[in-house]
């Protein structure tokens, strides 16, 4: 099976230098053939092979039929954005008309970037946001705002004048399957080509990718209409996405949630748990039942993560235990005040717990070389905490339970579908009740190897790299099953030839079918009736 993967460049790479989840599925399933599409970040020149603008020899047309038609597409694009309430199948099938019709424009060879950027895109916008029944946000944008807006929509719509189709380099019209790696432009690829080429579109999201816009764009520099056109835009694509998509595979119930929010049909919907390299931490000593009171936590240190809360929970902790450490081991995040926060947890933990007279200080913050050092931090410790107040998949959840520790965490994104009945957990932002947790497991060294043991079991039957690919491998299958693709010439088109036409006898010799006959058999022609005879007559 031919699999087109379609990644963002732009995407941060997996954590800790570990293996992104496509990367296990190429190389864990050699059956099948993949090729990946990768749209680069904005502003680098395109790696070769990689994503081009569509620069064949007939060129770009700028002529008044191609401006004709993109004012017709963009209104209606744009008009479903401003329009309200949002969500509407009327708002869907406008925005649906004009993105589809902007890609026929670009597949004909218009030059759809240089439109999108041009001062007809901008008096378009600006008519749909001043339009009778727009939403109030896009009442108050002013030229700043459309135009953050027109080059966001250009970089976002810029799938739709790459070369990946069928314009005679290799593209999607020489897969079988595209297998998206996100939504958004990444999915956007996807959805062109199964509306080109019937091929089957195959949708798998680390998280929620419209929840994480949201947050992107609050702390975005952008004015609040600009935002709010933004988010519209996002959504609008998130519900195309689902709706043309062949399967989506969520990795938590929590990210099914927002896709069913967002219009994807429950019936279309298959979770498919994250893998998780479980080698170093399975290493990890069984949990004791002694008297241990180390703490570890591990991860990003940015402020979804709550080490505020979590300093705060531990004096009470330190009150209560004096000789309990508290180890965080892990550097700054993804988050653009990731590093500042860092300095300022570092600064609460110095005025919390002052340096005292010995060399051991109770709060240690540590940066590990990579996950062998983490499994060391692990194997200290008597109980790990995650205090987030926002968290998607917890990785670093289910790697200490491959190290088989209990475990105290918050109730955020899918930690409770994670962690089951193996840990506790606590609400998010409380910090009385995250120590109340620690000190009762502090206090029950039996419990904490109980936990600890249930939660290795648990992860290695539910989150490992091996159940990961054999999901995606049925999963596959199944979308190949109820294709129909159409061979080119000189293919063999499977099952053309019915089972019953081989015999037993020499192998793979097929044997000719008796042609068909107009006489009935006579074991489906029935009771045969004599014909009546008159008296007298012989017969």
């Amino acid at each position: 099976m031919r699999i087109g993967l379609l990644t963002d460049g732009a995407r941060p790479g997996a954590p800790r230098g570990t293996q992104r989840w496509y990367d296990r599925l190429v190389q864990g399933l050699p059956g099948h053939e993949f090729t990946e599409f990768a749209l680069p970040a904005a502003g680098h020149r395109s790696a070769p092979g990689a994503a081009r603008r569509r620069t064949d020899g007939r060129g770009r047309t700028m002529d008044r039929s191609a401006r004709r038609r993109f004012a017709r597409h963009f209104t209606d694009l744009t008009a479903a954005l401003t329009a309200g309430p949002a969500g509407t199948t009327d708002q869907a099938d406008r925005f649906a008309a004009g993105l589809h019709g902007l890609a026929d424009l670009a597949r004909d060879h218009a030059d759809l970037p240089a439109l999108l950027r041009s001062e007809a895109a901008l008096r378009l916008l600006e008519r749909a946001c001043r339009a009778p029944g727009a939403l109030p946000a896009a009442h108050a944008a002013q030229v700043p705002d459309l135009l953050a807006v027109t080059a966001r929509l250009d970089a976002a719509l810029r799938p739709l004048s790459l070369d990946w189709y069928g314009d005679g380099a290799p593209g999607l019209d020489t897969v079988d399957l595209c297998h998206a790696t996100a939504t958004g432009p990444t999915a956007l690829a996807g959805l062109l080509a199964k509306r080109f080429f019937g091929t089957p579109l195959l949708v798998t999201e680390d998280g929620p990718g419209l929840r994480a816009h949201y947050l992107d764009r609050a702390t975005a520099p952008l004015g609040a209409p600009a935002r709010a056109l933004l988010a519209a835009f996002h959504r609008a694509l998130a519900t195309e996405t689902y709706a043309r998509a062949t399967l989506i595979t969520p990795d938590t119930a929590h990210a099914r949630r927002w896709q069913e929010r967002c219009g994807a049909a429950p019936q279309r919907l298959r979770t498919v748990h994250p893998g998780v390299d479980a080698g170093p931490f399975l290493r990890t000593p069984e949990a004791r039942a002694d008297g241990a009171t180390t703490l570890v936590w591990a991860g990003s240190v940015e402020p979804a993560k709550d080490l505020t809360g979590l300093l705060r929970a531990f004096t009470r902790v330190r009150a209560a235990v004096p000789g309990a450490t508290l180890r965080i081991v892990g550097g700054p995040g993804d988050a653009p005040d990731a590093g500042a926060y860092l300095a300022h947890c570092r600064a609460l933990a110095d005025r919390l717990f002052p340096r005292g007279p010995g060399p051991a200080r109770p709060v240690r913050f540590e940066e590990p070389a990579g996950a062998p050092a983490v499994a060391d931090a692990y194997a200290t410790a008597a109980v790990v905490v995650l205090s987030s107040v926002d968290e998607g998949f917890p990785r670093t959840l289910v790697e200490a339970m491959f190290s088989g520790r209990a475990t105290v965490s918050t109730d955020a994104g899918a930690v409770c579908e994670v962690i089951g009945g193996t840990g506790l957990v606590v609400p998010a932002g409380d910090p009385d009740a995250l120590a109340g947790a620690v000190l009762a497991l502090l206090a029950d060294p039996a419990r904490r190897a109980r936990l600890g043991a249930a939660a290795r079991a648990r992860a290695l039957e539910l989150f490992t790299p091996e159940r990961h690919l054999t999901a995606f491998r049925g999963i596959y299958l199944e979308l190949l099953a109820h294709a129909r693709p159409e061979p080119g010439p000189g293919t063999p088109r499977p099952f053309a030839r019915p089972a019953e036409t081989h015999l037993p006898g020499r192998r793979g010799t097929a044997v000719p079918r008796t042609p068909p006959t107009d006489r009935t058999p006579s074991w489906a022609a029935g009771p045969r009736r004599r014909p009546a005879v008159t008296r007298g007559e012989t017969r």
